[in-house]
């Protein structure tokens, strides 16, 4: 899944990083982070806090099989977890893009 949004993403002209958390580093200048929020309702709290000590200045937007549908930032799931837009998996091309879109604006 990491690498088919990381080809969505590039095709756009986003300059992308595919990156597990084991894997990720602290780094500035990263717009927006992409989380796998897996159980949003029990760990999810604690998967988001750890990118968030990682990236403090990003955007998080989060991917979840958990939801029946996405939720807006406005949503109390997103909000409680500190979320741009929680999306739910499997999703399609065009609702991630528009995620990322809303979150950070369309690549340059």
């Amino acid at each position: 899944m990491r690498t088919l949004i990381c080809e969505w993403l590039r095709g756009e002209g986003y300059a992308v990083r595919g990156l597990s958390l084991q894997s990720a580093a602290p780094a500035s200048g990263v717009d927006l982070v992409i989380v796998d929020v897996p159980d949003f309702r029990s760990r999810g709290a604690q998967t988001v806090h750890a990118v968030r000590t990682w990236y403090p200045h990003s955007v998080l937007i989060g991917l979840s099989t958990q939801l029946g549908r996405s939720l807006h930032g406005d949503s109390h799931a997103a909000r409680a977890l500190g979320l741009r837009r929680l999306v739910a998996k499997p999703c399609a091309r065009g609702e991630l893009l528009d995620a990322v879109a809303a979150a950070i604006g369309v690549a340059r």
